[in-house]
C-alpha cells in the first residue's frame, strides 16, 4: 500500500475554518446557511421532545385499551425516545467536558 501526503496548505485549512490568513474572522463567516449549530441543536432537541411525547401517548392509549394501538408499535416508539434521550445526554456531556477543557487551557 503506498501512501502519499501531501503538503499542508495553511491557507486553504484556515479558508475552510472560516479564518483568513491572519487568523481573524473572515466577513462572510458569521452567516451560515441553514442555521448553523444552534438551530441544527434546537431541531435535535425537538426532534427527541417529539419523540417522547409520542411515546407517552401511545403508552397513555395501551394503558385505556385502545384497540388501535399495539403494544408493538408502542414499544418501539418508547425504544425510539429512550435512544433520542441517551444521544441527547452524550452530546451534553461532551460539550460541556469541551467547554471545561477549553476554560481550563491556559493562554
Amino acid at each position: 500500500m503506498n501512501v502519499n501526503l501531501k503538503p499542508f496548505d495553511f491557507a486553504q485549512a484556515a479558508a475552510r475554518a472560516g479564518l483568513a490568513t491572519n487568523g481573524q474572522p473572515l466577513k462572510s463567516a458569521g452567516k451560515v446557511e441553514g442555521g448553523g449549530f444552534q438551530a441544527a441543536l434546537t431541531q435535535a432537541l425537538g426532534s427527541v421532545s417529539n419523540a417522547q411525547n409520542q411515546a407517552t401517548a401511545l403508552q397513555r392509549e395501551v394503558q385505556l385499551g385502545n384497540p388501535d394501538v399495539s403494544l408493538e408499535e408502542t414499544m418501539v416508539a418508547m425504544q425510539k425516545a429512550q435512544i433520542g434521550f441517551q444521544a441527547t445526554l452524550t452530546v451534553r456531556n461532551r460539550l460541556v467536558s469541551a467547554y471545561s477543557e477549553i476554560m481550563n487551557m491556559q493562554v
